[in-house]
């Protein structure tokens, strides 16, 4: 818009466009923003580092089976300086811990093969060669650390080869690991298809997605996630297409996401996320004109009152707070205003009216937020900061399949790096 643009603008128009130029850039506090993208308070404006006020300290536990004691004992008295004879009675006042890991180093098995000579007919006989001469040289634990270290610390190629060097006295080069991944990927591939089969036949799912770089091209890690599996899946895609290839035609009782086009329709019925809603709100009450959005906030705060205690109440009382809280919404959805960014989020929140409150009819089986499906998505975010993506799609899908396989076990409460292990042996 240049000047001759602007001399064409009536007085309100110049006003509005003045009042819109002026609005803050919104943050992770009033939007889906992600917090690393937030300017940084002023020093003297930031908050003091320690602990917080009221926080409850947390000190070690001793170990349940320590490898050796270690016993101090007292050899004179300290009053009058007698000896203590080896017999003496002795209480136990006090155990501490010290705790170390031992050098660690590659353990190397030497395969050698041999030929003998018959004494009896002079042939050379040879031993098979073993398995290992025509494998990796590299065992089972170093497949498994190269898995969980890439996958779950987010170390590159070249730090990743560092780490073996340094802390492990092993050369290994990057193409070496890529190979380990490569070799790796089957087993995953087939606890990731497992996963789909539980995903394929639960009442319930919710899903999100995020940015990545996939080949050079901007593309999409999504996550798909009920009670019994986690799946993770990249995509070049952010359409609904990801989402119907996935279900392979199932359609859950509940879908649970965000207010994005591609998320919809995918379920029965449909869970918004109200902390989303509850970013908007938060933006509008803070930069608006009017009450309106506070009075959205209050009704937000409300629904996640319910949604915390939702479980505990009879069907007749859940019926009873559910209608009070449509009840109000029909009020402030019908209110007017003359505050653009109220009327914007009273109409964002009129269209997903239906899907507000869908919690209430499966207390305890369908949350109010979508926040789980953002706290698995949010190592894949780490990882795409701390890379800057995957140079291939296969690396992507591979990485996505362990994601899976661990994710999902960890909903059991297993060790990742135990599941790794097991999903290689």
């Amino acid at each position: 818009m240049d000047r001759s643009d602007l001399q064409q603008l009536s007085k309100e128009q110049l006003i509005e466009l003045v009042l819109r130029l002026q609005r803050p850039e919104k943050n992770s506090r009033t939007s889906s923003k992600p917090p690393s993208t937030d300017k940084k308070e002023k020093r003297e404006n930031s908050r003091p580092g320690g602990a917080k006020l009221g926080h409850e300290p947390h000190n070690r536990q001793l170990a349940d089976d320590p490898d050796e004691f270690r016993d101090h004992v007292p050899g004179i008295c300290e009053q009058c300086g007698g000896a203590f004879s080896l017999d003496a009675a002795m209480e136990l006042i006090g155990e501490y811990d010290e705790i170390e890991i031992p050098p660690v180093k590659p353990y190397v098995i030497r395969h050698r093969r041999f030929a003998c000579r018959c004494a009896h007919c002079g042939s050379r006989a040879k031993v098979p060669a073993p398995a290992i001469a025509t494998t990796t040289p590299f065992g089972l634990r170093i497949h498994a650390l190269a898995v969980y270290f890439k996958g779950f610390q987010a170390l590159s190629y070249e730090r990743l080869s560092g780490l073996f060097r340094d802390a492990f006295g092993l050369v290994v080069s990057e193409g070496a690991l890529m190979n380990m991944f490569i070799r790796s990927h089957i087993r995953f591939k087939v606890e990731a298809e497992k996963a789909k089969v539980v995903l394929r036949a639960a009442q319930i799912v919710a899903s999100d997605e995020t940015g990545v770089r996939i080949e050079g091209t901007n593309s999409y890690h999504w996550v798909f996630h009920c009670k019994d599996a986690v799946v993770h899946q990249p995509d070049y895609s952010r359409a609904a297409r990801v989402a119907d290839e996935m279900m392979g035609g199932h359609k859950p009782a509940v879908w649970i996401s965000d207010r994005y086009s591609a998320q919809q329709k995918h379920g029965e019925r449909h869970q918004t996320c109200l902390a989303h809603l509850a970013r908007d709100t938060a933006f509008a009450f803070e930069h608006g004109s009017d009450d309106l959005p506070f009075r959205f906030r209050l009704w937000l705060g409300r629904a996640f009152d319910l949604a915390k205690e939702v479980a505990t109440f009879t069907a007749s009382t859940l019926a009873r707070k559910k209608r009070e809280l449509e009840g109000q919404l029909t009020v402030l959805l019908t209110v007017t205003t003359q505050c653009d960014l109220a009327r914007q989020l009273q109409a964002k929140i009129g269209r997903a009216r239906s899907q507000l409150l869908t919690f209430c009819d499966y207390p305890g089986r369908v949350e109010a937020t979508n926040n789980t499906s953002e706290r698995k998505l949010r190592p894949c975010v780490i990882q795409r900061k701390v890379t800057n993506g995957y140079r291939a799609m296969w690396a992507a899908e591979a990485e996505a399949d362990v994601r899976t396989t661990v994710d999902t076990a960890r909903l059991s409460g297993a060790n990742p790096f135990a599941v790794i292990v097991n999903a290689l042996t």
